[in-house]
């Protein structure tokens, strides 16, 4: 798996888009790759599957928190092997995914999943990785649950706020906090 200080792979993907647009087939899809939001962080989380139990309630959490994140000058992106119709498909038919702030896109050929090192090698299916990329395209957070176990998206807030802050954070701290200053 890549982790902190490796570059995320450069990849273009089909996506449905974010919000009612990605409800609509005439208006739905678009590709989403390396140059997209340049000079933002990005947020890209993988799912294993559409239309499973665990995935959409990790998919509305970090939905929920786009706008924290877009506050943040950063873009999430959420990932999985399964197609773009597939996605448009999963969010008409989830009450709580139709109007889904973020895009969906869709790592058919396993490539993207793969280059990160998160195809799960017996299910062939991403497993549920998070990755904070800065600006210049570098990894600086990474993590990975197992298949059966949802993230937190507000610690991947939390982790964002502290890269961010470009300080010595102590554990569990928050935004407004004080840092840790070493003694002189």
């Amino acid at each position: 798996m890549l982790t902190i200080g490796d570059s995320f792979p450069k990849s273009t993907l089909k996506a449905v888009k974010a919000g009612p647009a990605g409800l609509d087939l005439a208006t739905a899809f678009t590709d989403i790759g390396p140059d997209t939001d340049a000079g933002k962080w990005k947020l890209v989380f993988f799912w294993p599957k559409d239309f499973t139990f665990v995935c959409p309630t990790e998919i509305v959490a970090f939905g929920k928190l786009a706008r924290e994140f877009a506050d943040r000058d950063t873009v999430v992106y959420g990932v999985s092997i399964d197609s773009e119709f597939v996605h448009l498909n999963w969010r008409l038919h989830h009450d709580e995914l139709r109007d889904l702030p973020i895009p969906m896109l869709a790592d058919v050929k396993r490539e993207l999943s793969t280059a990160c090192g998160v195809l799960d090698r017996n299910e062939g299916v991403a497993l549920r990785a998070t990755f904070l990329v800065d600006p210049d395209g570098l990894i600086r957070y990474a993590a990975v649950n197992d298949l059966s176990v949802g993230r937190n998206p507000s610690e991947v807030l939390r982790v964002l706020d502290a890269l961010q802050s470009d300080e010595l954070c102590p554990c569990n701290w928050n935004k407004g906090e004080d840092f840790l200053r070493p003694a002189a």
